[in-house]
């Protein structure tokens, strides 16, 4: 028996929405498929040279295990990997493991430029946590053509180092050498500027924060041994164990370096007393520091605890005649010192 003509219709329209959605060029299922597995290999490749070219930075051997752990990523993948890297011709083995040749190398120094150019932009033009600054890189640093690469350069004033202090490649593929050596290698009573804090393991990356420590922060070794680390930055003490002291470089300064502080903070101005601003936190970055900044929040202004609203959140402060209103975790950014005997200002 013939089948019904409606039914005959029906299915070849099935048909045809089903052949549009899984092959419809660019916009089908498989196309989308084939375009994100592509994607994923060049995500996949691109970290992997990184990885390699950061064990090549710091003299330190990378293996297929290594990458494995950098990649998070199965030993098996790990070796498809590699030997699609070197049949590609940006990676060879040698007897001392996997090595980046000059193809790879000029590679890897472009997506790095890429990545510690996107830190540069998340710190210093969007308010994102400086937690979250290299996770962010990470994913943006793929995205980008040279082209835009170059006008991201542009835009940041061709910035020479990352926030972390890391140097940014020149778009030439030059980067200098590392700067600078870990804490645990500072003898006790060496004065020193903090050159280079790692972001990553992100537990220990967390603890360094905690700390107050950047890349800028002038410190001094009171204390080194196999058990901890102790120093003073700010004019406070801070005590870290070895292996997070490890993550933070540093350039030693002149003996008679002389160190300021420890400095109080604007929201511990009580109504009425005066004090004089020192500067921002180092913590205190991007669109806030930029804010504060154009508030007329900068060294050598007066300022005076005016008024604080009930519960104590903001509080007014008259700063250079001009009257703001601050949140208190704006005005524990702010650092100051009293004036004599910390009495209102006329």
């Amino acid at each position: 028996m013939a089948e019904h003509p409606v039914l005959l219709l029906l299915g070849a329209a099935l048909s045809v929405a089903l052949a549009l959605l899984f092959f419809r060029p660019r916009q089908g299922l498989v196309f989308r498929w084939i375009r994100l597995s592509r994607s994923g290999r060049q995500v996949l490749m691109e970290d992997a040279l990184k990885h390699l070219h950061d064990c090549e930075y710091v003299g330190r051997t990378a293996t297929l295990h290594s990458l494995s752990g950098a990649l998070e990523t199965s030993g098996h993948r790990a070796a498809d990997l590699a030997a699609h890297l070197e049949a590609g011709g940006l990676v060879h083995t040698s007897d001392r493991g996997l090595e980046l040749t000059s193809e790879g190398r000029r590679y890897a120094l472009k997506v790095i430029r890429t990545h510690r150019l996107w830190e540069r932009f998340l710190a210093d033009r969007t308010g994102l946590s400086e937690k979250d600054w290299h996770r962010e890189a990470d994913l943006r640093e793929h995205r980008l053509g040279p082209a835009e690469v170059a006008r991201l350069a542009r835009r940041l004033g061709d910035p020479r180092f990352d926030p972390h202090g890391d140097p940014i490649p020149t778009s030439r593929g030059e980067i200098p050498p590392r700067r600078g050596r870990p804490l645990p290698a500072l003898a006790a009573g060496t004065a020193a500027v903090i050159v280079h804090v790692e972001d990553e393991p992100e537990a220990v990356y967390a603890q360094i924060l905690a700390q107050g420590l950047h890349a800028g922060t002038r410190i001094r070794i009171l204390d080194a041994s196999a058990e901890r680390i102790r120093l003073e930055s700010d004019g406070e003490e801070q005590v870290l164990a070895p292996v997070v002291a490890a993550n933070v470089w540093a350039t030693p300064l002149p003996e008679d370096t002389e160190f300021t502080g420890p400095h109080e903070r604007l929201s511990a101005l009580k109504t009425g007393e005066a004090a004089t601003i020192v500067g921002l936190a180092r913590a205190c970055r991007g669109l806030e520091r930029r804010r504060l900044l154009d508030l007329g929040i900068r060294r050598g202004a007066a300022v005076t605890a005016e008024l604080r609203a009930p519960g104590g959140n903001p509080t007014a402060y008259r700063v250079c005649g001009a009257m703001l209103a601050l949140r208190r975790e704006q005005a524990e950014q702010i650092q100051i010192t009293r004036s004599p005997g910390g009495a209102k200002t006329s």
